[in-house]
């Protein structure tokens, strides 16, 4: 595993610095508490929606916050029922008090939905779902003025087309000279895919990494949010819905290869009745913190 991957882990998702994946601290905990232990902020939500009469009448799924020096500064989906949706941008010097940075959206030529955002030698790259679940990527040269490339073209393990459908919620990173992908289809599973230019992406394997279930929670659908390198593991923030009265959860698999998962056995993170998914979580300087974004912003501390 090449050093690159941990510098871009630490820049890209303001974590720690970890080990190598195959120098896996014998007796170190496989869910240390502060990835798993939090405890609401007491005067969430941290952001909401404006209502109606604004493009962001309502905000939905994945946002995504990244840790910059002195200001922190969050990207999210905003819309109006029945609307196109629009990219919105809201700046923080602390990660608590949010100011939206225009009064409109910063990018709308598009639909952007579910993003996140990479930064690797000065360009952000952002992953996200377009018109009907397709991933796209999009770029910029300072995360405000963002020009799309179009969407991603993923292929089977073969080297074969992908079927027709949707490809959402894509989240990417760079290790080993590559970049990786995990995809959902319909929510139903979560695929993993690679390329060494972001113009091909070919599945590692042609079955699921990560699949429902076997527990109610996420009995249903599944969606990975964040991947992070801690500790010598993987980790995925995932949410997910099952046999819940149709809440979401948010939840935590680790894996030491990225191709193999196991899930906590606490799962979900928050009780299922709170409806909290989407969850990703920063680096703030000294603690992890850990933000649930579907459909306000929430903000959780570590109960250490």
């Amino acid at each position: 595993m090449k050093s690159s991957l941990f510098l871009f882990l630490c820049v890209a998702f303001q974590l720690p610095l970890a080990r190598a994946a195959d120098d896996v601290p014998a007796k170190s905990a496989e869910f240390p508490p502060e990835l798993v232990e939090f405890a609401p902020y007491e005067r969430n939500p941290v952001f909401t929606a404006r209502g109606p009469g604004h493009w962001d009448e309502r905000i939905r799924e994945r946002g995504w916050i990244l840790r910059e020096r002195d200001q922190w500064r969050m990207w999210y989906t905003g819309y109006q029922p029945g609307g196109q949706m629009k990219l919105g941008l809201a700046v923080s010097p602390d990660g608590i008090t949010w100011t939206r940075y225009s009064d409109g959206p910063i990018y709308d030529e598009q639909w952007v939905e579910d993003m996140m955002v990479a930064y690797r030698e000065k360009t952000y790259y952002m992953f996200a779902e377009g018109l009907n679940d397709r991933a796209q990527l999009l770029t910029s040269p300072d995360g405000i003025h963002w020009t799309r490339d179009g969407s991603l073209e993923i292929r089977r393990a073969d080297g074969s087309p992908l079927s027709e459908g949707p490809c959402g919620t894509p989240t990417a990173w760079f290790d080993d000279d590559r970049w990786w992908l995990m995809y959902e289809r319909g929510d139903k599973a979560v695929w993993l895919a690679s390329s060494p230019d972001m113009k091909i992406w070919t599945n590692v394997q042609d079955d699921p990494i990560l699949s429902p279930g076997p527990n109610k929670y996420d009995n249903k659908m599944i969606a990975v949010n964040q991947l992070i390198s801690y500790h010598g593991r993987y980790y995925i923030y995932y949410h997910g819905l099952g046999d819940t009265n149709g809440n979401w959860t948010t939840n935590i698999a680790v894996s030491t290869d990225m191709r193999n998962w196991k899930k906590y056995e606490r799962n979900p993170l928050f009780p299922i009745e709170a409806n909290k998914s989407s969850g990703i979580v920063v680096l703030d300087g000294n603690k992890i913190r850990l933000y649930t974004m579907h459909n306000q912003v929430q903000l959780h501390f570590p109960r250490q």
